[in-house]
């Protein structure tokens, strides 16, 4: 598909795979909802882009803001053709050591509120019978990684969500995509929260040497395009194991052709 005159929503947008998605699709022609809580940062983002923007600031742990922030980007260009959930938090501690403040943060921002950003599009997309939900998972969302728990444990249920939702809105224009990346270079190290919930501050070597952003969005980008439903964007071992765990199309068929049929009319049926 093309993104030229496109409205894309990206959140997590003001730096690392968000500011590179947001570079990517303007290069497209899309025009770019920017969200973010560092306004100074998403403004810095728009002004790279050299298209049509609207940056949109908020925390996306409040609710109020989340939905007045939806108002606000549904009515900018007439809606919301695409949409991606961006914005997390990773980790960096073992079970063993980490407080269970860190497990509500973590799956609050990672799975809870991403969660909460689609729900607020599903319907306007249904309505309209179109659009595109992105949700940025991980390959820590396919496979269980060491000192990443909590980080494991929302990103495999935000896939879980999104699967779900691909089959229900399937008869309704809605496409649903997961992207699993591997280590891309961004901050997201650095800004990985510890045992006690404070912040890292270091980067992984796997990090500094990942797969530079703008190649990452690039490959996300186009896959999009093409509707891939679940997307690995990873090199070496990283790939192999998101590959070993890829979901295949035929399942996603399988129970699309489930609701197809009725499924979701027999089970309200039954109450």
């Amino acid at each position: 598909m093309s993104f030229e005159s496109k409205v894309v929503w990206i959140t997590g947008a003001s730096s690392g795979i968000g500011a590179a998605l947001a570079r990517e699709f303007a290069g497209r022609g899309a025009k770019v909802v920017l969200s973010g809580r560092d306004e100074a940062r998403l403004a810095a983002v728009a002004g790279e882009l050299g298209t049509e923007t609207l940056t949109l600031p908020f925390d996306i742990r409040d609710d109020a803001a989340l939905a007045e922030a939806t108002q606000q980007a549904i009515a900018w260009r007439g809606g919301v053709d695409v949409a991606v959930a961006n914005a997390g938090v990773s980790q960096r501690s073992t079970a063993l050591k980490t407080d269970m403040q860190v497990y509500h943060d973590i799956i609050e921002i990672d799975l809870t509120q991403q969660i909460a950003f689609a729900q607020g599009l599903i319907g306007h997309m249904a309505d309209r019978g179109s659009g595109r939900l992105v949700f940025i998972s991980s390959i820590a969302g396919k496979v269980g990684v060491p000192m990443r728990t909590a980080y494991c444990a929302a990103k495999f249920g935000l896939i879980g969500y999104a699967d779900s939702l691909r089959g229900e809105l399937s008869r309704d224009g809605v496409e649903v995509h997961v992207v699993c990346p591997g280590s891309v270079a961004t901050d997201v190290s650095r800004n990985a929260l510890t045992a006690d919930g404070s912040k890292r501050g270091k980067s992984d070597k796997a990090i500094d040497e990942g797969i530079p952003a703008d190649e990452a969005a690039k490959t996300m980008v186009d896959a999009i395009a093409l509707n891939q439903r679940e997307i690995i964007v990873a090199r070496g071992m990283e790939e192999a194991m998101g590959k070993a765990r890829q979901t295949p199309d035929q399942l996603f068929d399988q129970v699309a052709a489930m609701v197809a049929a009725g499924y979701i009319e027999k089970m309200e049926a039954e109450g």
